[in-house]
């Protein structure tokens, strides 16, 4: 219980910076991974097989949402399955902190996982949309589209920024510790979110609200982010040739 307990010492010291990060993941993602973490550590587990665990809870989940009609029950697992796979995400990059076996191949196979997982989440709420919910108008089948669209370009322009950032801090805006409103406002972008609302899946009322209420988040955040990102990476320009 004492090595446990500092091994989990040792993960608190090794976290990345939380600033950007919303309140779900920051107290209660990635403390759910440093636990996830610092078993897997005693055992012996390799940040991959974290990864892949991750991925054995979450589509599993989803193809249910597919294939089954919505109950309470049934929404209950897929809820609780997928926020695991989540805190899984969380724990296989601090796994590879603690036993500094951090790779090029498994930051990979994480980034595409979490890309499949954005796009499988949205295609099997289209299908269920179809099959199993009455919709006011047939326009309601654009919602899981344009969600898809949204969050993967928010996942793909976060992470293109920070690479062509190259570690690059822009001008005032490296204040040290995080704002206390801004992790609250990023909560509707979390994937955190999005995996609660699944819990209320057995309720397709309260689901679609919820879900198209998190769509209308994904677009404004859309382009709050992209102007802020592109502005960002314009004070880095390159001189012309």
């Amino acid at each position: 219980m004492a090595e446990f307990a500092e091994t989990l010492r040792q993960l608190s010291t090794a976290q990345k910076p939380a600033k950007g990060v919303s309140v779900y993941s920051r107290f209660v993602n990635r403390p759910a991974g440093r636990v996830m973490a610092a078993l897997a550590f005693r055992i012996g587990a390799t940040p991959n097989q974290l990864t892949l665990l991750g991925a054995l809870f979450t589509f599993p989940a989803l193809a249910a949402v597919a294939l089954l009609r919505p109950a309470p029950v049934m929404s209950v697992c897929v809820g609780v399955a997928l926020v695991l796979g989540f805190a899984l995400d969380a724990a296989d990059g601090q796994l590879a902190r603690i036993q500094r076996s951090a790779s090029l191949s498994g930051e990979w196979l994480d980034h595409v996982l979490d890309c499949v997982r954005i796009v499988t989440l949205h295609s099997v709420v289209l299908v269920a949309f179809y099959r199993f919910f009455v919709l006011s108008s047939p326009l309601l089948l654009l919602a899981p589209m344009v969600f898809q669209s949204a969050a993967v370009v928010i996942y793909f322009a976060g992470i293109l920024t920070q690479k062509l950032k190259g570690g690059r801090v822009v001008a005032g805006t490296d204040r040290g510790s995080a704002s206390v409103l801004g992790p609250v406002l990023l909560l509707p972008v979390d994937y955190g979110t999005t995996c609660i609302s699944f819990l209320f899946l057995g309720s397709p009322a309260i689901f679609l609200v919820l879900y198209c209420g998190l769509l209308l988040a994904h677009v404004l955040f859309l382009v709050a982010f992209s102007v802020k990102w592109y502005r960002e990476l314009h004070q880095f320009q390159r001189p012309a040739q």
